[in-house]
């Protein structure tokens, strides 16, 4: 039985998208770009805040760091405010969290949304379960797929990497498992396509949150 499972935030505990393109889509308006739609940021999220500003900003200006800088001000500005509006955990999320912690499961969060925001919203969204970890991008610690996070989790809470599971919904998550040396489970329901996960090997993949639960009871099947 896998004694620690760590998840990724965006598009595997939470459908954050449109709160996400919101705040950057105020941001590009703000600073006189063309905004996007909803539909095109689960291709520009993942690998942290700035990589999100960069990617939606027309190319001549992606590689300005003042026009970025000022960008990820504006960004954090309307997000840090509305981070909450239109998000919502997934069908089945806090059920599955529930029976984990009744369990004995311990569980913790890695994400590359800064940590100001990711604790904000995982105290808003999730207030009764007794995270062991809840680890944002922070200055200095490089994000995802670097594994530093997920290192500073398991020195955090003591546990062994095989006694550890990590679940997310895009390839960069799985190579993050991966770099890890711990076991991955690639979700559908988030931002990315199954061909990802399997593209980065995913160890298993599941398409309901109670699917989880057998595998971490039982350990990956054969």
């Amino acid at each position: 039985m896998k004694k620690l499972a760590i998840f990724d935030l965006d598009g595997t505990l939470l459908n954050t998208i449109r709160d996400l393109g919101d705040s950057v889509n105020f941001a590009l308006d703000r600073n006189g770009y063309h905004t996007h739609s909803v539909a095109s940021y689960p291709y520009f999220v993942g690998n942290g805040v700035k990589r999100l500003i960069e990617r939606s900003l027309p190319e001549d200006a992606s590689g300005k760091a003042s026009v970025v800088d000022t960008m990820l001000k504006d960004f954090k500005q309307y997000y840090n405010e509305h981070c909450t509006d239109r998000t919502a955990p997934y069908d089945g999320i806090n059920e599955l969290l529930e029976h984990l912690r009744d369990s004995g499961v311990s569980l913790a969060v890695a994400s590359n949304k800064y940590q100001e925001a990711t604790t904000k919203i995982i105290s808003h969204f999730f207030p009764n379960i007794p995270w062991v970890a809840v680890q944002g991008q922070q200055e200095g610690i490089p994000v995802k797929p670097d594994p530093s996070i997920v290192f500073m989790i398991l020195a955090q809470t003591q546990f062994t990497k095989q006694e550890t599971i990590y679940i997310g919904d895009s390839g960069i998550d799985m190579e993050t498992a991966r770099r890890a040396c711990v076991d991955s489970v690639g979700v559908t329901w988030g931002f990315r396509p199954v061909k990802e996960l399997k593209e980065y090997h995913a160890n298993v993949i599941i398409s309901k949150p109670n699917d989880l639960v057998p595998i971490i009871e039982n350990g990956i099947p054969l």
